[in-house]
């Protein structure tokens, strides 16, 4: 199964490439894809860069050259003070963006041609490991152009999407494109702090130190599970 990764940021890549073997590495319009092996498949990974246009371009980028069957994002997220706490693993079952609207007559969130939610896969969704101990959530990720830390902005969004459990800048994006070029999609990603918080910057930068080592496990029990069927 030929299978693409995404992250956003150089740290997150650099969690990421140990999970492969024996990748060769090339860059094409301004990307840099790592392609490799893990288990049974054949992984193609990526850092997009921060925020919508990058994540667009680098998955359209991805699906062009590589042509995978599935496209998995990974990576951290902001927390909303909902279902989900720091170092819980959220399973985007649906994603949305928070910083879209098309005026009258649309919802918050449409883009056009596009549904309101995006979906991560049910093959994904359904695996028996994203469904095992309390640290995994299943809930509504939520992306925009903004590094999320004032409350006001978490109220915002909240008020758009009462159910929210994540806040991001790239998954809305990454899922739209895979929409338009009919590829499966997934969103996996580990919630790095809790925006509006007073010590939110805080948690996020110590969030690095402690490794999130244990999102890039799930997602290697989720390739592995995924290529055993």
């Amino acid at each position: 199964m030929k299978i693409g990764v995404i992250v956003a940021m150089e740290k997150e890549l650099q969690l990421l490439l140990p999970l492969l073997e024996k990748y060769d590495s090339q860059t094409i319009h301004g990307f840099t894809f790592h392609s490799g092996t893990l288990g049974n498949a054949s992984i193609t990974a990526m850092k997009c860069g921060i925020g919508k246009v990058n994540a667009a371009l680098g998955t359209a980028t991805l699906i062009d050259v590589f042509a995978p069957e599935l496209i998995i994002n990974t990576g951290v997220a902001g927390g909303t003070g909902g279902n989900a706490g720091i170092l819980d693993i959220v399973v985007g079952s649906r994603i949305a963006y928070h910083d879209v609207w098309c005026g009258p007559g649309t919802e918050w969130g449409d883009a056009a041609g596009c549904p309101r939610f995006f979906h991560t896969s049910d093959r994904v969704s359904s695996l028996a490991c994203l469904h095992e101990g309390d640290t995994i959530k299943h809930g509504l990720v939520c992306s925009g152009d903004i590094f999320v830390s004032d409350p006001a902005v978490v109220e915002h969004i909240r008020n758009l999407y009462p159910d929210v459990d994540a806040v991001d800048m790239e998954s809305a994006a990454i899922a739209h494109v895979c929409h338009l070029r009919d590829v499966p999609f997934a969103c996996i990603r580990v919630i790095s702090d809790t925006p509006g918080a007073d010590d939110n910057i805080a948690q996020y930068e110590n969030f690095w130190e402690e490794a999130p080592q244990h999102t890039f496990d799930t997602l290697r029990t989720v390739i592995e599970e995924l290529t055993r069927k």
